[in-house]
């Protein structure tokens, strides 16, 4: 679930797949007030943790983030990981690949810096930008679009207490005995008084790792002044936290996890403890940068801040050991709170939104004109959008190619591997509706009705009707549909996947899809087959390339195969994924 935050901006790795997006030829001129005169265009500091939860209240452990963030800004209740780092700043959803297939690809002339660096703007960024982003190709080529950077650099970039770095176009330095995100801290409040000593627009990417595992997947290591924090404090024990009971008709292998012993509860709640003590570092590094902020107010009045993280997390939830990789909600539900000029303070939103919409956001916020080839759509983040309905569309697909795996370095031993796990998801969010469905790599089926079950305790595959009052049947042929389109989409058809499949029809939504009219369309649609779980994303082992389309001549449904507006997209045949 993961490739780390190139900010386009920049998790998850449970991703969906879609094409590349080229730059015009010529930006387009910034937006103008009806005066013509140009509008000044805003700042944009964008701060991305590393694995952070948001259903295991890690949150709640950070008094700036809460004051500076949930206080001040709107908090994006339902926002989802889409391979975050990579996704963020390309603005297309990510298969896996890392720098070198970031390179390849074409990419790295095509991303979020190089875009804004075409509108005026000055960008810097700090931490870690994505994985394959190594000692042996940080400078093959180096990441372009950057007026000023400083990389952590692989196989170190989440070694604690030893991270190596690249500061602009030098080389790669070993900081021995320094601790990384004190670094990263450093190195972003500088490049802020770079930025306001320019004067220019500036977009500001902040990555600390924290509170990532460790090496070899260990704790995470606090800051020495953070260490005996939270003495006693537990994995919250919700109802899904390591349950007398597996959930109803679990698949795969959730149905044969064995009981948390005692000993590795205790360990546990050892390292639940050490990724909220490493966390307080992260907090010093946000009131370091709003402390530089405040002290330019009129800077801070035309600046966007974003919090975020690329992947969630969980440890014991159904079972499981400590890890991210799942379609569960605290994998892939992940904070995403916004704050600056029109955005409501303390206030929550609950449209669905995800990493895929955020290069849009800032181009919208920007005034810069969208590319048509954009993935995600803008997310209305200023109170105004959302009372003009400005609202994103109801779908959110998350994918992950590869095991999962078990972190905690004292519990693991060989076993860290958990087979059978790639899998295609997709979270439906409407009136008076909001569903989880996965198709695993081994074709078995989970449906959730997270409204009724937010703990995922009842898989309603194999049952007649959810909470919402669907015949499961019927909503299941419509979701499989929904997930063949969106699997391999691109542009237009991943922002508005329903318009794809009803070209002549009015229906915008899963709940229009459901009229009885379209069932025998619905029947007839090919779904996800896997013939097999891969470790890499092969297009032609996940069945389908696109779904069919609903159309009517006379009064006869027919069906054509979907050829133009979905194809294979970027992804590659046989890419490894990088863990």
């Amino acid at each position: 679930m993961k490739s780390h935050f190139v900010m386009g901006v920049v998790a998850s790795s449970l991703l969906s797949v879609v094409a590349l997006a080229a730059s015009p030829d010529a930006p387009p001129a910034p937006r103008t007030h009806s005066s013509g005169k140009r509008q000044k265009q805003p700042n944009f500091v964008f701060i991305m943790t590393d694995d952070q939860d948001l259903h295991l209240g890690s949150l709640e452990y950070q008094p700036v983030v809460q004051e500076q963030f949930l206080k001040k800004g709107t908090a994006f209740k339902k926002h989802f990981c889409t391979a975050a780092h990579n996704t963020n700043v390309t603005h297309v959803i990510w298969p896996y690949g890392g720098f070198r297939k970031f390179v390849d690809q074409g990419l790295n002339e095509q991303y979020l810096p190089v875009w804004l660096q075409q509108f005026g703007y000055n960008t810097y960024y700090a931490g870690k930008l994505m994985n394959g982003h190594s000692v042996d190709y940080y400078d093959k080529p180096r990441p372009a679009g950057w007026t000023r950077s400083n990389f952590l650099i692989d196989p170190k970039s989440y070694d604690y207490w030893n991270p190596s770095m690249v500061l602009d176009d030098g080389e790669v330095q070993s900081h021995e005995g320094k601790y990384s995100t004190d670094l990263v801290a450093n190195s972003s409040t500088d490049f802020l008084d770079d930025a306001l000593a320019a004067g220019k627009p500036f977009f500001l990417g902040v990555a600390p790792i924290g509170p990532h595992s460790g090496p070899g997947f260990s704790m995470p290591s606090p800051a020495e002044r953070h260490k005996d924090m939270f003495p006693g404090v537990k994995v919250p024990r919700k109802e899904n936290f390591n349950p007398d009971q597996i959930r109803s008709s679990a698949v795969n292998y959730f149905g044969n996890l064995p009981k948390i012993s005692d000993d590795h509860l205790e360990y546990y709640d050892e390292f639940y403890r050490a990724r909220l003590q490493s966390l307080q570092a992260v907090d010093d590094l946000v009131a370091s940068i709003i402390s530089k902020l405040e002290a330019n107010p009129e800077v801070l009045e035309n600046t966007y801040l974003f919090y975020t993280t690329d992947n969630g997390y969980h440890i014991g939830q159904h079972r499981l050991p400590p890890g991210k990789t799942c379609s569960i909600e605290e994998d892939i539900n992940i904070p995403f709170i916004v704050r600056g000029p029109g955005i409501a303070a303390g206030e929550v939103a609950k449209f669905p939104t995800s990493h895929t919409d955020v290069v849009p956001t800032l181009f919208d916020l920007a005034g810069i004109p969208l590319h048509n080839d954009f993935d995600g759509v803008p997310i209305p983040v200023t109170k105004e959008n959302q009372q003009k309905n400005k609202l994103k569309p109801e779908h959110v697909t998350v994918e992950y190619w590869g095991p999962g795996l078990k972190e905690g370095d004292k519990i693991i031993g060989k076993e860290k591997i958990i087979h059978q796990n790639t899998y295609k998801a997709l979270r439906v969010i409407g009136d008076g509706y909001d569903l989880s469905y996965t198709v695993y790599c081994t074709n078995e089926h989970e449906l959730y009705d997270i409204t009724d079950d937010p703990f995922q305790m009842n898989n309603l595959y194999v049952s007649e009707l959810t909470k919402s009052g669907f015949k499961v049947p019927e909503l299941v042929a419509r979701l499989d549909a929904l997930l063949v389109t969106l699997k391999n989409c691109k542009g237009r058809t991943c922002q508005h996947p329903w318009e794809t499949l009803f070209p002549n029809e009015e229906a915008a939504s899963l709940r229009d899809a459901m009229d009885a009219k379209y069932d025998s369309f619905f029947k007839k649609q090919e779904k996800v087959e896997f013939l097999g779980c891969n470790n890499a994303y092969i297009p032609e082992l996940e069945g389908p390339l696109g779904s069919q389309p609903f159309t009517v001549v006379g009064n006869e449904a027919k069906q054509a195969q979907i050829g133009e507006d979905v194809d294979e997209g970027n992804h590659g045949e046989g890419i490894v994924v990088p863990f």
